[in-house]
């Protein structure tokens, strides 16, 4: 496999020039429009920018792979980076689109000495292990498109004490929303996620039935979203939505239910069913078996005497 180039940009004006735009108007944050972007040779790039980025983008002919996740541009779809963020993008060959759209890019410098440069961060969208693109309907794309163009008038406008302030709220507005857009998702993937847990259990039988409890341990989070070729926050986000716990509430759930079987069904001690099942130390199990279900895996045995 060749060597994919990695492209870094430190300033707002190299991607500029990198994408064939004029010189921002502004050095610290730039509104985008997708139709005025040069196209990428056809062949495969990786990109890491020094600056946060937030993209609504349709038709793009392009293949976009952050995460775990790859991503088409057929539908409105919005995505967002924070700073030092590796992306690879696959440009299809022998195809022609009107991409459209809007990208905005915001050093963190200009979100110095505001609030926002810290609540930025809490915006789970923006966590690199928790990407997922977010799928917009038409009105949802007009909201969006309206407050980027109020950005853009802003900054392009005479810049006096109040400009800077009048963006962040703009931008605060624009987070706010993408995530009502997000929770809305969510709410509307219910039966996709029915289907995403019938595949977990699925995968967990499978690790369970083999060798691998004994000789690896539990699987990690990580693992498991591996399988199921879903990014490990959206593996979780999607189970607490759908049954308000976690991937690893999951994993130790599944472990117990083992154990239960095991302490059931066999005459083997609980130090073997543990070594059975992974643990180092017979007392790690125990400790695990009574939290989740308030008795000793031996009072457990014994209710069955």
């Amino acid at each position: 496999m060749p060597n994919i180039k990695l492209h870094r940009f430190k300033t707002i004006s190299e991607f500029h020039k990198f994408r064939g735009l004029p010189k921002p108007e502004h050095p610290l944050i730039s509104v985008i429009n997708v139709a005025d972007v040069k196209e990428l040779p056809a062949n495969e790039i990786s990109l890491v920018n020094d600056f946060y980025s937030i993209a609504l983008k349709r038709n793009f002919n392009a293949k976009l792979k952050y995460g775990q996740q790859q991503y088409d541009f057929d539908d409105g779809i919005m995505f967002f980076m924070s700073p030092g963020q590796v992306f690879r993008i696959e440009v299809e060959k022998d195809t022609e689109s009107q991409q459209s759209g809007w990208m905005l890019l915001i050093h963190p410098d200009f979100l110095w000495n505001t609030p926002l440069a810290k609540t930025i961060k809490q915006y789970e969208y923006f966590s690199y292990a928790a990407n997922e693109a977010l799928f917009l309907s038409e009105k949802e794309e007009t909201i969006i498109a309206g407050i980027m163009q109020n950005i853009q008038q802003e900054y392009q406008a005479n810049i006096d004490k109040f400009s800077q302030d009048i963006i962040i709220a703009q931008v605060e507005l624009l987070l706010n929303y993408s995530d009502r857009f997000y929770n809305r998702q969510f709410i509307t993937r219910k039966i996709a996620n029915h289907q995403l847990l019938d595949r977990l259990e699925d995968a967990l039988t499978a690790y369970f039935n083999s060798d691998a409890l004994a000789t690896k341990g539990l699987p990690t989070v990580t693992y498991i979203a591996d399988i199921l070729n879903v990014s490990p926050g959206y593996l979780s986000g999607s189970l607490k939505t759908l049954t308000g716990k976690s991937t690893q509430q999951h994993l130790h759930d599944s472990l117990i239910e083992r154990a239960k079987e095991k302490l059931s069904t066999t005459g083997l001690s609980v130090s073997e069913i543990a070594y059975q099942l992974g643990f180092e130390h017979p007392q790690s199990f125990s400790k695990l078996f009574k939290t989740k279900t308030n008795v000793s895996p031996l009072e457990f045995r014994q209710s069955f005497n």
